[in-house]
């Protein structure tokens, strides 16, 4: 394959929020184009105004910034195939459609929906395929006159030649799609707007895309649009016909697949909860594909390095989020500190710190980030991590505060203030501060920690105590082991 010679599509509608799928989709294009040093249109499919929206429209491009998937062509890019929208390429398809009425490889159908249904139902009863049988394919000039005469309304249909139609995908192998399963099929409705059927060929031939690849759903949409590259090839609108390749389903809980309405495939449910764009990427990529046999975490760099469509597996794959956290978390220990903690900001300012903005010290925070980043899966979870810095009182809950409290908890938290008040303000005097007083009471450390680390963080875990008691200060530390002896007390 010559370098620079593919041309691939990201072609999504706006309709509703991204989800998982499509950015699998959009990144196995990027890849696949960045790895061939070709070029990715991206391509905006708002034909559909009833369901399209500019809210979703911003939010695709805000998302393909985020995750870094840029695009050689398309919206705020521009490019030789202006314009990227097809709500803004109507005379275009229109130009198309009747070319293809013209040159016989279309007709009108003036079939209305009851004498398509009847025809069906009469099909499925004598075991026949139950698609479009035709009935408009040969009508005379009288016949037409005489349907327009009663005021019927007609669809445009593509004539499907009468052979079987075999392609080699790029995933699956070969495939050959017989005559009676692939029936003549509508490409403009009766309203004069054309159909997905119609617009996405001939952008794709306009726009000389030489690999399709997407979604196992259009499968079965392949022929059809291969026999309309034949005519578009005939009609001097289309140079060739690309090579398709369709991208194993994802599925969800119940081995289903992910759909839009499932909660778990939102993108925006990753970014809200602090995924790292290169580590969302890196778990997608391995939905259907993978780096090597012994490794699952790379960059995307190395990603681009790898990537072949032919390594694609056909088999459905399966979205764990488990898998996808557990990468996502080596992405973030992989992140130098200072990149950490600019990553952490979001979460440590409004709407998602719970303390006042006044009391946030960056200077704290920069003291614990270190031992975080070691302990977070997603961004989020900083700020739980970190918020007994920076509220006035922590947060306890009668869940934790029941679980460390137990045997002699007010002796035992007495003779551990005691023995911090006297000592030096640094982690390892500390511990050994808390590791005496454990002695005094017959305890090891873990159990001498547990309600101290209650009384200070309001948490039974967190980040390692020690260092925390560091940061927080003497005075802190010692006024909230007096409030934890007061409650005990009262209680």
């Amino acid at each position: 394959m010559a370098n620079g010679s593919v041309r691939v599509r990201f072609c999504p509608s706006p309709t509703g929020n991204p989800h998982v799928g499509l950015v699998r989709t959009a990144l196995f294009n990027w890849a696949f184009a960045r790895h061939h040093g070709g070029s990715l249109v991206f391509r905006i499919e708002d034909t559909d105004a009833a369901r399209d929206s500019e809210e979703s429209y911003a939010q695709l491009l805000d998302s393909m910034r985020w995750l870094g998937l840029d695009w050689d062509e398309g919206p705020e890019v521009g490019g030789p195939h202006e314009p990227y929208r097809q709500s803004q390429r109507m005379d275009i398809y229109r130009d198309v459609a009747d070319k293809l009425l013209a040159g016989g490889y279309a007709y009108p159908c003036y079939c209305t929906s009851e004498e398509l249904e009847q025809r069906r139902d009469a099909a499925r009863a004598a075991g026949r395929p139950s698609g479009y049988d035709g009935h408009c394919r040969d009508l005379s000039d009288e016949r037409k006159a005489a349907y327009e005469a009663e005021g019927r309304r007609h669809i445009v249909r593509f004539r499907m030649p009468d052979e079987p139609i075999t392609f080699t995908d790029l995933v699956r192998g070969e495939l050959t799609f017989t005559p009676d399963n692939v029936p003549d099929y509508g490409i403009v409705r009766a309203n004069g707007a054309p159909l997905y059927t119609l617009v996405n060929p001939v952008d794709d031939a306009l726009m000389e895309i030489t690999h399709v690849l997407r979604g196992e759903d259009l499968l079965s949409s392949t022929p059809r649009q291969i026999a309309l590259y034949g005519a578009l090839r005939e009609l001097g609108v289309a140079k060739g016909v690309p090579a398709f390749g369709h991208l194993p389903y994802v599925m969800g809980e119940g081995n289903k697949k992910l759909s839009k309405r499932d909660p778990q495939s939102s993108l925006n449910l990753y970014r809200e909860r602090g995924f790292l764009p290169d580590g969302l990427l890196n778990y997608l990529s391995l939905l259907g594909w993978s780096f090597s046999a012994d490794q699952d975490i790379f960059t995307m760099d190395e990603m681009v390095g790898a990537f072949e469509i032919s390594a694609v597996n056909a088999n459905p794959a399966r979205f764990d989020l488990k898998k996808a956290e557990a990468i996502n978390a080596d992405h973030i220990r992989q992140l130098d500190v200072k990149a950490f903690t600019e990553a952490c900001a979001p979460w440590l300012a409004a709407p998602h710190a719970p303390w006042a903005p006044e009391r946030f010290d960056q200077g704290a925070f920069d003291a614990l980030a270190p031992l975080a980043q070691t302990r977070v899966t997603v961004l989020s979870d900083i700020t739980a991590n970190v918020d007994f810095l920076f509220l006035e009182e922590p947060v306890r809950d009668d869940a934790s505060w029941a679980k460390a409290m137990k045997g002699d908890p007010a002796g035992l938290l007495t003779t551990v203030r005691e023995k911090l008040a006297e000592t030096t303000w640094e982690a390892e005097p500390l511990k050994e501060a808390v590791l005496a007083a454990g002695e005094q009471h017959g305890l090891k450390l873990g159990k001498a920690q547990a309600p101290l680390r209650v009384a200070v963080t309001g948490r039974t875990v967190g980040l390692p105590l020690f260092e925390s008691l560091e940061v927080l200060g003497r005075d802190r530390t010692l006024a909230r082991v007096d409030a934890a002896l007061a409650r005990l007390a009262s209680a």
